[in-house]
């Protein structure tokens, strides 16, 4: 075994994946995270009670793959019960930018620099993950999460019980239009999904241990089977990711305007001047983030009425 492979402890990947296919589509991965006592039940129920409330969501899991946004039924438990209830309590569940707490940081880090070095980086910034985040899924036996796309790449690691993870190529526009891709991310995620893509997804059958590699804005869909299941999504975001993103949020609040706008990378130099002028007024009402309140207010102006949909009743 070489000195590469020794190093890879957290996440490794079969045929020399993580270097070959790495991040231009999506690969099966191995993990060691499965019964880390930051992901059992009680710690995680522990930290719902920590988490603010905006970063904390969940509905029934009884909803369809092209799940209409404003039919989302509810679940009428607190963040904490449903995580002590999940065998039963028929919800999902994202408890949302978990390495906020130093304990799971580490856990993120760790498992993303053993991913680094096996592909011959001996840090995190020199292997282009930047801006890690964590997200902890918990879900109820036989629970769906809907059709949609995430603004970052991702390593998503399979905890507990039995998960069907399907995802699709973001190419392929027959899909998901350019339109959608923006709408998705600006105001809420789920996506149309049709019957007749199924062929052309990629489904990974996911145990403990498990995982698959999602990269930037591939769709996908989840399905969990006769078990309560626990997953943890590993992500980061790449200068370029975070250039793309920033201008699909500008690109929309223009569009709301009744400014349409070209997708990224259709004009460079417009690209340029949004992006500076987006970055300098973001940077400027920051420190307005640190209120949930002022979270929610900031969320419903630049993003609509909608924005704030997973805190109904909170």
């Amino acid at each position: 075994m070489n000195a590469a492979i020794e190093i890879a402890a957290v996440i490794s990947a079969a045929n020399e994946a993580l270097r070959r296919d790495f991040p231009l589509k999506p690969f099966a991965i191995r993990h060691k995270l499965a019964g880390h006592p930051l992901l059992s039940l009680p710690r995680i129920a522990q930290l719902a009670a920590e988490l603010p409330r905006d970063l904390i969501e969940y509905n029934s899991g009884k909803v369809a793959i092209s799940q209409d946004p404003d039919a989302i039924p509810s679940v009428d438990l607190d963040p904490v019960e449903v995580v002590k209830r999940i065998e039963t309590a028929g919800a999902w569940m994202v408890l949302k930018r978990v390495e906020n707490s130093p304990a799971y940081r580490e856990l993120l880090e760790d498992a993303l620099l053993s991913v680094a070095r096996a592909r011959g980086f001996n840090s995190l910034r020199d292997a282009g993950f930047e801006q890690v985040e964590g997200f902890v899924f918990v879900s109820s036996p036989n629970s769906t999460t809907p059709f949609h796309l995430d603004s970052e790449d991702n390593f998503f690691v399979h905890i507990h019980g039995e998960k069907f993870f399907t995802i699709f190529d973001n190419n392929d526009r027959g899909i998901v239009s350019e339109d959608e891709i923006e709408r998705s991310m600006t105001k809420h995620r789920n996506l149309k999904y049709d019957e007749s893509f199924a062929p052309r997804g990629k489904e990974f059958h996911l145990f403990a241990g498990d995982g698959c590699y999602v990269p930037y804005q591939w769709p996908h869909w989840v399905r969990t089977a006769g078990s309560y299941s626990i997953s943890l999504a590993i992500t980061w975001k790449t200068r370029e990711v975070r250039r793309l993103n920033d201008l699909h949020f500008f690109n929309s609040m223009l569009r709301g305007i009744g400014l349409p706008q070209q997708p990224p990378g259709r004009q460079p130099a417009r690209d340029a001047i949004k992006l500076a002028f987006y970055r300098t007024v973001t940077t400027a009402i920051k420190p307005l983030r640190a209120s949930l309140a002022m979270r929610r207010v900031l969320r419903r102006i630049a993003l609509g009425k909608r924005a704030n949909y997973y805190l109904k009743g909170a």
